[in-house]
């Protein structure tokens, strides 16, 4: 998951994607937050 934020962010330099990242590297993996991530970077996904 981390990959696809820092592909997005190099993409597209919103920093927000940038922090979401560091979030990521810093929480334990699991399902369920993975799906909430899905969620908020979908959005961001949409303009490139």
């Amino acid at each position: 998951m981390v990959d696809l934020t820092w592909r997005i962010f190099s993409q597209t330099g919103n920093i927000e994607t940038y922090l979401l990242m560091k979030e990521l590297e810093n929480e334990p993996n699991s399902d369920e937050h993975g799906q909430s991530v899905i969620e908020e970077i979908s959005p961001l996904d949409t303009k490139i």
